[in-house]
């Protein structure tokens, strides 16, 4: 059963569509959840007076999921060590962090029902596509590829791009440059507040799914256009205009 709740209806003039990565278009909590405690494991072993650390759950490492991964790994270390550790081990964690997730990144994922045929849907209407998240681009790319998902995508950017990320508007706006559209030609579909809050300030429309991540809150509390259930539906939504 349906359970889109929309507020906009008119997505006329619509000719380009950002879409967010984790919690939009695969289910990267898998992934994560190795990589943290791959780190922690690594970490204890190389700073052996430290202890061992116990792993976090999968639940806590997605609630920490949205914002880059520099931010990610602050709150882990904060989660299993005292203030003065944590800010002595930063670099070591993320460093050994990026290591592991290399390695996994892929292996525990997988793409959400009703992404590949509404991207299909979407590029079929015309209508060109960028995908910009606040992972590293070197996590990005390979992922996007083992999905099969990058052949959709015009651009590509990941959260080390530019000096600010999402829920900052600079990506957003980067790309409509790139594409050289106005921003009210634009629309933007993710998972979280800080997809919206960027396509707000970007002066974007926004669509969200409700089966991400979203910093562990309900999506349904966000300021949006829309929620849909998935990127078929989105694109039910978006390339209706463009017909």
């Amino acid at each position: 059963m349906s359970t889109a709740r929309l507020k906009r209806t008119d997505w006329r003039g619509i000719r380009g569509v950002i879409v967010d990565l984790d919690g939009t278009m695969v289910d990267t909590a898998g992934d994560f959840h190795a990589a943290v405690n791959a780190m922690l494991a690594a970490l204890a072993h190389l700073h052996p007076h430290l202890g061992p650390l116990a792993p976090l759950a999968r639940e806590q490492i997605v609630s920490f999921v949205g914002k880059g991964s520099e931010n990610l790994i602050r709150r882990v270390l904060d989660a299993r060590l005292s203030p003065a550790h944590a800010n002595g081990m930063f670099a070591d964690a993320l460093a050994l962090y990026d290591r592991e997730y290399i390695h996994i990144n892929g292996q525990f994922s997988h793409v959400y029902p009703g992404v590949a045929e509404g991207l299909a849907a979407l590029k079929g209407a015309g209508l060109r596509l960028a995908c910009v998240t606040n992972k590293p681009h070197n996590f990005t790319e390979p992922l996007l590829a083992r999905t099969g998902l990058a052949r959709f995508f015009e651009l590509v950017y990941g959260g080390d791009a530019f000096a600010l990320r999402k829920p900052d508007p600079l990506p957003l706006l980067k790309v409509a440059e790139a594409f050289r559209l106005e921003a009210a030609e634009m629309a933007a579909i993710g998972d979280s507040e800080n997809d919206a809050r960027a396509a707000r300030a970007a002066g974007m429309g926004v669509l969200l799914v409700p089966y991400g991540y979203n910093h562990g809150n309900p999506v349904q509390g966000v300021d949006a256009d829309g929620i849909v259930d998935s990127i078929a539906q989105a694109a039910e939504v978006l390339a209706s205009h463009c017909r």
